[in-house]
């Protein structure tokens, strides 16, 4: 009977959050027939529930965020092996065999993202036993999609973390500060202007953006641990606390 009395409360609660919707009613009366539960008795559980609902309403927005925090897990699963695996191999730092993949995807014109570098590299030296995979998301001006892939063209050259945190510390993407970047890490500069141009980078962009959608990113830096996702500057404790339930759920 407490089965049923669960299976009818969680119809209930969905009948609440969909304004009363027939699909859910249905859902809630089949719940109540497969449990040996009548009409009176299901109308009688409905009333508790929602009376209990209108009067603790703080449980509304903790349920839309256990069933948004499913639902980007449910993402994840599908294409986790992507998103960790670095572009051309070397867009990461840490340690290549980590037992945790931080991603992190950032926008070179991203303030908070270059706030984030100095907690990422601190990370890095740190624990030594983490994976940092860096992901492109050029989403804030054309001139740090021209960052982003001058970045790419680094990772293909085995230098994308020197040019990451060169980069960011050039100041605001601009043609000069991008090539002053490139320079200053020892890019072949007409290898790297060759693969911008390329059908690889793009779509490294696009695939980066498309991901981001799915997982409802909704600006940057914007990050991927575990099961966890969080968007914005969560700071050094913040992202080693990530880290650490990351580990503990293995």
């Amino acid at each position: 009977m407490a089965g049923g009395i669960m299976a009818i409360a969680a119809g209930a609660a969905v009948w609440f959050m969909q304004a009363n919707s027939a699909s859910a009613s249905d859902e809630a009366a089949k719940a109540a027939l497969a449990a040996g539960i009548d009409s009176k008795q299901q109308a009688a559980i409905e009333a508790i529930v929602r009376n209990y609902i209108l009067e603790n309403p703080e449980i509304i927005p903790e349920a839309v965020e256990i069933l948004q925090n499913r639902q980007k897990g449910a993402a994840l699963d599908g294409i986790r092996a992507e998103i960790e695996s670095p572009f051309a191999g070397n867009a990461y730092a840490g340690n290549p065999n980590g037992d945790v993949i931080l991603v992190e995807y950032s926008d070179f014109a991203c303030p908070y993202c270059k706030q984030t570098t100095a907690d990422i590299d601190r990370i890095v030296k740190e624990d030594k036993n983490i994976k940092v995979v860096f992901r492109e998301l050029p989403i804030l001006s054309e001139a740090s999609n021209d960052a982003a892939l001058m970045a790419l063209a680094a990772a293909k050259q085995g230098k994308y973390y020197q040019f990451h945190k060169t980069m960011f510390a050039t100041g605001r993407p601009t043609p000069s500060t991008i090539e002053s970047a490139a320079k200053e890490v020892g890019l072949d500069m007409a290898a790297a202007r060759k693969f911008i141009k390329s059908p690889e980078a793009r779509k490294e962009l696009q695939n980066n953006i498309q991901i981001a959608r799915k997982l409802q990113f909704t600006g940057t830096p914007a990050f991927v641990i575990g099961n966890q996702t969080e968007v914005g500057a969560v700071g050094y404790n913040g992202l080693k606390e990530m880290i650490a339930k990351a580990r503990k759920s293995k």
